[in-house]
């Protein structure tokens, strides 16, 4: 697999020129202590990098077209004493990473017995950020606003989302996405505008004939066949059928080809994420099952049935993801239970669940499905993970695109599924079943969805505000008839400001 060099965040600190070499020093070393406790870490997902004192406009102009030009993933500004706003002004309007403003100071406590003008004078935050915080909202700049000393652990927190965000935003923005066929016919909301996600999201999406692959999968040699299948027999527990000298072993060992045609092609291609779609199989004996489901494991993005947008959420979420606890996985609400104060949705999709989220050792399996018109596909089969969730889905609403997010708890299924040969989900929704997916509904929101119990809300918003996209939530406090009128409002307000 390609391996990339760590990502970096910029440091900022502003000051001003008239303060003099002492207290400029003083800045100095100070905004490197803050960077220091950041890049220290271990929830920040990036390399927190510091960069000299800003004390002039040319010097802010420069740092700030630097920052996407050398490969920062976004920078952070401190405006440590009183830096001017209007020596921002350049900057910022040129600045294309995203943006966090961070309102701090270098001290904890006040030195109440001590305190004189010198002190005073270096430490200005409390009234330099708000100078910085007017620039930002009259240039109509994206960005959160973090306040509190770094030594406090939700001020890391929320840090760390937000580096997670600009990690998710940075994926997207250089993603090329390979779809084999077009999406299921007559569906609605697995279509969408590629050229608008291109412009808004900087995703790339094309489409390839399936041959195209079935033609490289008929390339795999056969000795890198037997090294998959060996790997599949350390890492899972394989039904004796699929074992060697089983009567469905060479249905394992195709299913092991097409997972090696498929890296190969989206290795070649610089794709991260790709869909499929079991209306339009070509030459493929299979639909791709433990194929998909081992790729998403790698972080590969996926769509079933030629969903591109939500192909392009799951990579987004697993860069997000990096080195945190908790899977994240493609997904959809199957069915439901509905028994009164018990109510449950059971979530899957056929194969292609991703074994990130699984409770226990996946078993591989082969059955029979019901569609598609092929051979019986080779698929991991599991129970997902215990623990809070959330669930997002991306619609395109004609004039822009929707977030729409659902905070969930995943549970243990409450009796076996002896009967049902796919990887599930099992989950409770807030604030419950009825209010989640009557706001879901309203919502518009898609029935392709990312399942993650790595990435949270404040990311989400965070990521929702990088991208300008507009995120509705559904979370505990949710009621329908509100939320009915937050959509209306959160409307109104895309429409007029698409126009300023």
């Amino acid at each position: 697999m390609a391996t990339h060099p760590e990502p970096e965040i910029w440091f900022l600190t502003g000051s001003q020129a008239m303060y003099g070499e002492d207290t400029l020093r003083q800045v100095a070393e100070q905004s490197r202590q803050i960077a220091a406790v950041l890049d220290d870490s271990p929830h920040v997902p990036a390399r927190i990098v510091w960069k000299p004192v800003l004390t002039t406009s040319a010097d802010i102009l420069r740092v700030c077209r630097d920052a996407a030009g050398q490969g920062a993933i976004g920078v952070i500004a401190w405006m440590h004493t009183f830096s001017p706003a209007k020596m921002w002004i350049s900057g910022l309007d040129a600045l294309r990473t995203p943006l966090l403003h961070l309102h701090t100071q270098a001290n904890v406590q006040l030195p109440w017995d001590d305190i004189d003008m010198d002190f005073m004078n270096l430490n200005q935050a409390a009234h330099g950020d708000r100078e910085f915080g007017f620039i930002q909202t009259r240039l109509g700049v994206a960005r959160k606003t973090v306040a509190g000393h770094v030594t406090d652990p939700r001020v890391v927190s929320r840090v760390a989302a937000w580096a997670r965000a600009a990690l998710g935003w940075s994926a997207m923005r250089s993603l090329r996405l390979a779809r084999f066929g077009d999406n299921m016919r007559d569906v609605a909301v697995t279509e969408g505008d590629k050229v608008e996600a291109e412009l808004r999201f900087g995703v790339s999406v094309n489409t390839y004939g399936v041959n195209d692959l079935v033609e490289v999968v008929g390339q795999v040699a056969d000795a890198q066949v037997d090294d998959l299948v060996k790997e599949y027999d350390d890492s899972y527990r394989l039904v004796p059928a699929l074992r060697a000298g089983g009567d469905r072993h060479e249905s394992l060992r195709y299913a092991a080809r097409l997972e090696l045609g498929l890296r190969t092609f989206l290795e070649a291609g610089g794709f991260r994420a790709f869909t499929t779609n079991f209306e339009d199989l070509g030459g493929l004996r299979q639909l791709p099952g433990i194929a998909v489901q081992r790729l998403m494991a790698d972080g590969y993005g996926f769509g079933g049935e030629g969903d591109w947008k939500t192909s392009v959420l799951v990579h987004t979420l697993k860069a997000m993801a990096v080195g945190v606890d908790g899977g994240t996985s493609f997904m959809e609400d199957y069915t439901y239970d509905l028994t009164p104060g018990r109510e449950l949705v059971l979530g899957a999709h056929m194969l292609e669940v991703c074994p990130s989220i699984a409770a226990d050792v996946p078993s591989v399996e082969i059955h029979p499905l019901s569609i598609g018109g092929r051979e019986d596909p080779v698929r991991l089969v599991f129970d997902a993970a215990a623990g809070p969730a959330v669930v997002l889905g991306l619609a395109d609403m004609g004039e822009r695109f929707r977030l729409v997010a659902n905070e969930v708890d995943v549970v243990p299924p409450p009796h076996l599924l002896r009967r049902l040969p796919v990887a599930r989900a099992v989950w409770r929704p807030r604030p419950h079943l009825a209010g989640s997916a009557e706001a879901w509904i309203t919502a518009g929101a898609p029935h392709h969805t990312v399942l993650s119990q790595a990435v949270g809300v404040e990311e989400l918003h965070d990521l929702a505000e990088m991208s300008r996209t507009e995120l509705v939530v559904i979370d505990a406090d949710t009621d329908p008839r509100r939320f009915a009128d937050e959509i209306r409002w959160s409307q109104a307000y895309y429409r007029l400001a698409k126009g300023f």
